[in-house]
């Protein structure tokens, strides 16, 4: 089997890579490997060529997720300039798997085009797509058109619309697959009015969101309130920040974790927590919730990797 560090590669190979300051969270040990292919073509021949036991992590921009104080085994995959071209062909987006979602929803408002939803999301568009992200009703599977991607082996393909089982905040996309490009297709709309809803959106966002704390998003779905189709009913009145509140875990803390007062589901990194403060202190919000209200909270977060090894973090 050829070594890691023998496989022919473009890009960036590195060993021991911490990732903490990958994440939004800025927590979490390090990668065995953190790859950087150069391009679509230098990923393949690196799969390819990549040991079938060998794990194979596909990482963002770090906004949706924890990495756990041991690190990650095996090889990190994050993609990076080869893979952010934002192109507009008719009623069509096509975007690198490492745009981010926010830049995609601007370019395309600039051309006419409406994916203004993708705004206010935190990522890019390979987590966008894997994690079916929207909001404001709207949805990547309510867009998308098809998607490049790359299997563990290096096998390029072509993935259409009805190729990708789409559900509520997930798909059925193989965890150690590596999409690369998204089409969508999307509505005309005059510019000015995209951009101004779109301001609209950041203005309500930063006004009943911690913007401004270290978090990642959202961090358990909410408990109801969608169907088998993948699309949500954002009116429903169960949300996970309410059954949150009534568990009495609004500014909860661990460590240096916190429940935001500001909106009580979004967990932040108030200054110095650990990996393990975080998913502890997510832990302890779902044992309330399910204690006092028999409600089992879904992590919307996703946490990957080992603990330290004597055993905590």
């Amino acid at each position: 089997m050829t070594a890691i560090a023998d496989i022919p590669l473009r890009g960036r190979a590195t060993r021991d890579r911490p990732l903490a300051d990958l994440t939004w969270l800025r927590v979490g040990g390090p990668a065995d490997w953190l790859i950087q292919p150069a391009d679509a073509d230098d990923l393949a021949g690196f799969l390819a060529a990549l040991g079938p036991d060998v794990p194979v992590f596909p990482m963002g921009v770090g906004s949706n997720l924890i990495v756990r104080d041991g690190g990650i085994a095996g090889v990190v995959i994050r993609l990076g300039r080869g893979f952010n071209d934002i192109r507009i062909e008719g009623d069509l987006v096509i975007a690198g798997a490492a745009a981010l979602d926010a830049h995609v929803a601007i370019k395309a408002a600039e051309a006419g085009r409406d994916l203004t939803f993708l705004r206010t999301i935190p990522g890019s568009i390979g987590g966008a797509l894997r994690m079916n992200a929207g909001c404001y009703g709207s949805y990547v599977a309510d867009h998308v058109v098809s998607a490049r991607v790359i299997d563990r082996d290096g096998r390029a393909r072509v993935l259409g619309r009805g190729d990708i089982a789409f559900a509520y905040r997930t798909t059925d996309l193989p965890p150690d697959t590596i999409v690369t490009e998204v089409t969508f297709r999307a509505d005309a709309g005059a510019p000015v009015m995209l951009s101004a809803k779109m301001a609209d959106q950041i203005a309500k966002r930063d006004a009943t969101q911690p913007t401004r704390d270290r978090s990642a998003g959202s961090t358990f779905r909410n408990p109801a309130g969608f169907s088998s189709t993948g699309r949500a009913d954002d009116t429903h009145e169960l949300k996970a920040w309410k059954v949150i509140d009534d568990a009495g875990m609004r500014g909860a803390t661990r460590g240096g974790a916190q429940m935001s007062w500001m909106h009580s589901n979004f967990l932040i990194n108030a200054g110095g927590a650990t990996a393990d403060d975080l998913e502890s202190l997510g832990e302890e919000v779902r044992k309330r919730v399910f204690e006092t209200q028999g409600i089992a909270l879904e992590w919307e977060i996703m946490r990957v990797g080992m603990k330290r090894r004597d055993g905590s973090g």
